[in-house]
């Protein structure tokens, strides 16, 4: 009887920890799920803006590219730089626009959540922030990338694939397949604590000293951002480069 309580205590506890949450959320019930609203609603207008920045700048392309058709065609041809650079010259142009899109919708959801006067809309519960401060959100882009690591490697190499996990020793496959476990948990909570912390900080010099140490410190906050897009555009684009050479 006396496991028994204990084991009821333990599954209780463990209940208890996995609803933590912090700070306050706004939910909606669609069915018989409940959903995150803040992260819905902030990363529709980040898709928002990816969907119109390209039809907006080429409805009228030139020859000699100018003004903003120039900026779009360098962050383009970055872009398919640094996938070059991680994937080598014969895989890199598949996986262009998965890199391209990957960076951009990181890019433009870290630099929302530092320009954007989210919290001048109202909500019930919460405040509005960068998609990319939800936990959910770097999580499902880090299983996109994991997704194109295994079908990048099986593409590749077809079941010959597997044989990667017994290199060079079986003595290492317990390690190998841990490995490939712990890459989306690095991608995922690397940005996540990246933008938290970033917001947690200008959040808190805001309510310190509201009108002098904010004004210096958003510049930092914009680079900061865009580096973690790159880091995170560059790591995927290394991953799924990995995964299609011969061996590690």
């Amino acid at each position: 009887m006396r496991i028994k309580e204990l084991q009821i205590f333990e599954i209780d506890n463990l209940h208890q920890v996995s609803s933590v949450e912090v700070g306050q959320h706004f939910y909606w019930q669609i069915g018989e799920f409940q959903v995150h609203a803040q992260v819905l609603i902030t990363s529709r207008v980040v898709i928002a803006i990816l969907l119109a920045l390209p039809a907006m700048t080429t409805r009228n392309l030139q020859p000699i590219p100018t003004g903003i058709q120039n900026f779009i065609e360098y962050v383009l041809e970055s872009i398919r730089d640094l996938t070059r650079t991680q994937m080598g010259e014969e895989e890199y142009r598949p996986w262009v626009p998965f890199i391209g899109t990957m960076f951009l919708s990181i890019f433009v959801s870290n630099w929302s959540g530092a320009l954007f006067p989210w919290r001048i809309v109202q909500l019930p519960h919460g405040e509005l922030a960068a998609p990319t401060n939800d936990i959910n959100t770097t999580v499902a882009l880090a299983l996109l990338t994991s997704v194109a690591y295994f079908y990048a490697g099986l593409h590749k190499r077809g079941f010959s694939y597997s044989g990667k996990y017994i290199q060079p020793t079986p003595v290492l496959l317990p390690i190998n397949i841990l490995e490939d476990f712990t890459k989306p948990l690095s991608l995922s909570f690397r940005l996540f604590g990246n933008i938290l912390a970033d917001e947690l900080v200008v959040a808190v010099l805001v309510s310190l000293v509201p009108l002098i140490i904010p004004v210096p410190t958003m510049p930092l906050g914009l680079f900061t951002s865009a580096i973690q897009a790159l880091i995170s555009a560059t790591s995927a684009a290394a991953y799924i480069g990995e995964s299609t050479e011969g061996h590690h």
